[in-house]
């Protein structure tokens, strides 16, 4: 079957070249997010606007972004998998995972790394936008709030089927292939604030006389 084949030829990849594999898997499911996201922008555009096409360049930075993340990300979960071992308790003759050591896991994730992330997403698509660091803040301003408060809402429970469930060579994928959906949502948001920004620009510009 060829999803048994591609399993075994990622078991291969991960085994002789864990990075290297973490940053391409990242890099290609963060650009389909953004292509899954700019195919609804157009087929369903807001009133008033007009489809805007395919941008080429800003799903290059998703695939950058994801490219670089992953490996750090790949580096974050042996760090849990150490720290925080998902313990097995005994209930009723049979032997359990430990919720609690689960929710440490999951917590010391959610708490530590998922504001750090949506930093380092905000701060490098203001980077490769070529924004300027009054750009960048003002930018950081508008999406950070809402994105942390929505990353809180979605990712706990698939981080908690993540660290239950997924072996350590699968986590990263597991979560990028869940990651579409929410680099739908921040590819979304990330064009919302340019939408923004050009409006704000345009109506600072002052008109020039014949």
């Amino acid at each position: 079957m060829a999803s048994l084949s591609l399993v075994r030829a990622y078991q291969h990849a991960f085994h002789s070249y864990p990075h290297r594999t973490l940053a391409v898997t990242g890099g290609t499911l963060g650009a389909l997010g953004d292509v899954v996201a700019q195919i609804s922008q157009n087929l369903w555009p807001k009133e008033h606007e007009q489809r805007p096409g395919w941008d080429v360049a800003r799903t290059m930075r998703f695939f950058c972004f994801g490219l670089g993340m992953s490996p750090v990300l790949g580096r974050w979960n042996a760090f849990l998998e150490h720290r925080f071992p998902l313990k097995t308790i005994k209930l009723r003759g049979r032997q359990k995972i430990s919720f609690k050591a689960l929710a440490k896991r999951v917590a010391a994730d959610q708490i530590l790394m998922a504001p750090v992330g949506l930093v380092i997403f905000v701060g490098s698509m203001g980077l490769m936008e070529v924004r300027s660091p009054a750009q960048i803040r003002e930018k950081f301003t508008e999406m950070y709030g809402p994105a942390l408060l929505a990353n809180w809402q979605v990712w706990p429970m698939v981080q908690l089927i993540n660290f239950r469930y997924m072996p350590l060579p699968y986590r990263i994928p597991f979560q990028s292939a869940c990651g579409v959906f929410w680099n739908l949502y921040l590819s979304i948001l990330n064009a919302r604030y340019d939408t923004i920004y050009c409006t704000r620009a345009l109506s600072l510009t002052p008109l020039k006389g014949g």
